[in-house]
């Protein structure tokens, strides 16, 4: 039976969804590559319908933040495999139509190369665009990003692409310094080994937003075919390498981010573990940790940049099993702290020494809310912030990151902003922010001390961004999460601690006394492929259309739904639209939920919290029973949302 033919029975018996059935004959249409052909024939003469059903069930979609997805797959095919061993990468990347690849690599490239240029010309600015290229460690990564260069050069632009693998903080820094019209950073964040990605930010360094998300998202879907026609070799641009230049000029602004460096006198004796986890991070955290003088170690098997993540599970710094070869070198020297960066270095998971010397991790909500209180309380101590200038200095922070800021931030008289969920939201306020100021670019070559005073004079001051899901940010040179900068901001919070002979754990007990016990537990459920998909959907729409009104035996007081009501943050600006829905109880107790936009997951968010009276402190008897009765709630919360999946999806 012919391959068409075999596809078509497959379809008949409700095997092969027909959107796959589609996408696999307009593939094979558009390319000659045989490669195409011969996985494809491979896995239905297998009759691997599902794995064909996940490749093909639709195009990789160019969402608000570019492209994510399987590279290598499920079932790898033996022309996917090529010569390469069982344990080693394939030769080539997955086959599919909903796979990272080269097809998909071209379409996003050739959309944005044509919206950055049509961007210009409809702003009047002369000359070729350009564009800044990274890549992480992951699989294919370093070739992705080379073949979108020669893309973007082929079809008139002018391309800065590193040397090597870099942060992704580091491309939005270089955006932003080389006047860039865009920059991508080729990876998956913090996903599996399988996954690579495509991250595309605008040209103020930040995630794009509207309206660059539609238009570049218009130009990628209408390219469907993995041809193109280079211009004129006059006509094209020229690729520039950046290297050890860009490294030091991002490096000097990072070293900024230390307040008070004269806390490592009063620190003697604390000692730091650091993992890369086989990412960007081994590039520069260790040449910043040494010249700002900690005491630090790495973990050598990890320091290898390998995109098999070898030595865990996942690269995830958030995840306990992923520390534990960090954790277990710092039971080896003594280390009173573990930090590891994911494998593009924008996000930073720690462990520290509690009271009784045993090493615990801290969520990204506690480890945000100490940076941003002891960044704040510094802030005042050198005399940045003061009565006169505070209604200039804001905390940023997503909805559903922990309350416990937004409590810090009055209790010092800030302001706190909340945006959606996603680090380019906070970015699009600090672009509002620079503004505000009407500099210009110009902006961007004033110093630290430069920003800082104008901003407290005549715009937002950031003292402080993050998200609970580990990323933060300390200063707006870049305009992304920054690993490399949040290692920084944690260590000297690990000094402080260690300056007034605490553990860290210690000193976030001391915080909770004061602004109250904040208790937060994500969970998430996961639907791959296909079926996946639509589930989550059904799940997304069901709690808009059927809000629950009572949970755990307790009222529900209000629902507000992101999708369709008018809602206004902080400043007054109004919030787009977000498929994210939050439910408060009578109690105190709420959730949000609301589908990733970069895996296969519906994502809940669940928070608890027992204040202190007006002007008063917890006890630490009236601390630990608040720790007891908010963690009970949320887990009687959980078991309650956990069956109402189950009835809703039946």
């Amino acid at each position: 039976m012919s391959l068409e033919a075999s596809l078509t029975h497959a379809v008949a018996e409700g095997l092969l969804l027909q959107a796959s059935f589609d996408n696999i004959n307009a593939l094979l249409s558009a390319s000659t590559n045989p490669l195409y052909r011969q996985s494809i024939e491979e896995l239905a003469g297998a009759g691997q319908w599902s794995e064909l059903n996940d490749r093909f069930f639709q195009t990789l979609k160019f969402g608000t933040g570019g492209l994510r997805g399987r590279t290598i797959g499920k079932i790898v095919t033996s022309g996917e495999r090529g010569n390469a061993p069982a344990d080693q990468r394939p030769d080539h990347p997955c086959v599919g139509t909903n796979a990272m690849n080269f097809f998909n690599v071209l379409r996003a490239t050739r959309g944005l190369v044509q919206y950055c240029i049509n961007y210009r010309k409809a702003d009047g600015v002369a000359g070729k665009a350009s564009i800044v290229f990274a890549h992480d460690t992951r699989h294919f990564s370093k070739e992705f990003a080379q073949f979108a260069a020669k893309i973007a050069t082929d079809l008139g632009a002018n391309v800065y692409l590193f040397d090597g693998c870099r942060a992704t903080p580091e491309m939005s820094y270089a955006v932003r310094i080389l006047r860039a019209d865009a920059g991508v950073m080729l990876t998956a964040s913090h996903n599996p080994a399988h996954d690579n990605g495509y991250k595309v930010n605008f040209n103020d360094g930040a995630g794009i937003v509207e309206p660059h998300a539609t238009g570049i998202i218009k130009e990628v879907n209408a390219i469907t075919s993995e041809t193109y026609e280079a211009l004129p070799e006059a006509d094209r641009g020229k690729i520039t390498l950046l290297g050890k230049d860009m490294d030091e000029e991002y490096l000097t602004r990072v070293q900024t981010l230390m307040l008070k460096p004269e806390l490592l006198e009063k620190a003697k004796g604390l000692k730091i573990v650091y993992t890369a986890l086989h990412g960007t991070g081994g590039v520069l955290v260790p040449t910043i940790l040494g010249k700002l003088g900690f005491d630090y170690v790495t973990v050598p098997e990890q320091d290898i940049q390998d995109g098999r993540f070898p030595t865990v599970e996942s690269p995830n710094p958030e995840n306990a099993p992923t520390l534990k070869m960090a954790a277990d070198l710092a039971d080896k020297v003594g280390a009173d702290a573990i930090i590891g960066t994911d494998p593009d270095c924008d996000r930073m998971g720690v462990g520290v020494r509690n009271k009784e010397g045993k090493l615990v991790l801290l969520t990204g909500n506690q480890i945000g809310s100490l940076m941003a209180w002891y960044r704040t309380k510094t802030m005042f101590e050198l005399g940045w912030l003061t009565e006169a200038n505070k209604s200039h200095a804001v905390l940023l922070k997503t909805y559903v990151t922990s309350p416990m800021q937004d409590a810090i931030a009055a209790k010092f008289g800030i302001n706190c902003v909340n945006t959606l969920t996603g680090f380019k939201w906070i970015s699009s306020k600090l672009t509002k922010y620079e503004s505000a100021l009407g500099l210009g670019d110009k902006y961007r070559d004033l110093d630290e001390t430069g920003t800082r005073n104008i901003r407290l004079e005549k715009s937002q001051f950031l003292v402080f961004g993050g998200e609970e899901s580990y990323g933060y940010m300390g200063s707006d040179f870049s305009r992304d999460k920054d690993g490399n900068g949040a290692v920084v901001m944690f260590a000297e919070l690990a000094a402080f601690a260690a300056s007034g002979s605490q553990t860290v754990a210690e000193l976030l007990d001391e915080v909770y006394s004061e602004v109250g016990y904040f208790l937060e537990v994500n969970k998430s459920k996961t639907f791959e492929g296909a079926s996946g998909a639509a589930k989550i959907a059904k799940l997304a729409d069901s709690y808009g259309s059927n809000p629950p009104t009572v949970i755990d035996g307790v009222q529900v007081t209000s629902v507000r739904d992101f999708r369709k009501d008018v809602i206004h943050d902080e400043e007054g600006d109004r919030v787009p639209a977000e498929k994210m829905l939050f439910v408060d109880l009578a109690d105190g107790r709420s959730f949000a939920v609301r589908p990733s936009g970069t895996e296969p997951k519906i994502k809940y968010y669940m928070f608890g919290r027992s204040v202190p009276a007006a002007g008063a402190k917890f006890s630490p008897d009236e601390l630990a029973a608040a720790k007891a009765k908010a963690d009970q709630g949320l887990k009687d919360l959980w078991a309650w949302v956990d069956g109402d999946i189950d009835v809703r999806l039946a």
